[in-house]
Formats: C-alpha cells, sequence, structure tokens
C-alpha cells in the first residue's frame, strides 16, 4: 500500500470507515449463509434468494447471489436439478453435497470460535 491510500483510510470518517468494514464482513459470510440455508432442504434459486435478502445486515442482492451459488457448484458444494414449473419456467433447485455439508460445518465452527473469542474480548475491556 502506497503513502497516499494509507493517508486515505486514516482520513476515513466513522461512517466511512464502519461500511467498508460491514462489506469486508459480509463478504465473509454470505458463503456461510448460503450453505446454512440449504442445511435442512434443497431450495429453488429466487427461493433462496428471497431468505437470503430478508437477512437483517447482510444486505445482499439478487446479483450477489447466483454468482456465488455459481462458484460453490463448481466447487462441488451444491448440486443442482431443474423442475418443471406449472407456474413459469422451470426452477432451478440447489442442494448441498455431502462436501457443502462438512466444508459448513467447518465454516460454523470457526465463527463460533471468533464469536466466542471476540466476546472474550469485550468482556476484558469492560
Amino acid at each position: 500500500m502506497n503513502a497516499s491510500a494509507a493517508s486515505d483510510t486514516t482520513q476515513q470518517s466513522p461512517a466511512d470507515y464502519l461500511d467498508n468494514w460491514i462489506v469486508q464482513v459480509r463478504k465473509g459470510l454470505i458463503e456461510l449463509c448460503i450453505l446454512n440455508a440449504l442445511e435442512a432442504e434443497e431450495r429453488y434459486g429466487y427461493d433462496l434468494v428471497r431468505t437470503l435478502v430478508d437477512l437483517p445486515g447482510l444486505g445482499v442482492t439478487e446479483g450477489t447471489i447466483y454468482p456465488l451459488l455459481s462458484r460453490l457448484r463448481a466447487q462441488r458444494l451444491v448440486t443442482t436439478r431443474l423442475v418443471e414449473s406449472s407456474e413459469g419456467p422451470a426452477r432451478k433447485y440447489y442442494a448441498l453435497t455431502d462436501r457443502g455439508r462438512r466444508i459448513a460445518a467447518l465454516m460454523n465452527e470457526h465463527l463460533d470460535l471468533l464469536i466466542k473469542g471476540s466476546k472474550q474480548l469485550r468482556k476484558k475491556g469492560a
């Protein structure tokens, strides 16, 4: 990072700093939220989008979720299947693979550990 880039970050307002931090946290959590949303059952794409868009604080859009689903499929964490629909075009359903379940479990364990550590630090600071 050059000196002017470092200077730009230190000149950010608290609101700008928080906005940037939130974007970074969300990037890391969206994939996990997708995997968690598929844990109980397979879901078609638009249903999954509606569920994730409604999560407070996640701030995702349809344009964010579909590319991630494609990447998760390429990584063999989810599978897809097309189902004809009487209500319109065929629906693409997404389901976790066994590998996806294992990865999601590991990600959830790590997130729980991070949150626990963060809470411990907050208690010590109080």
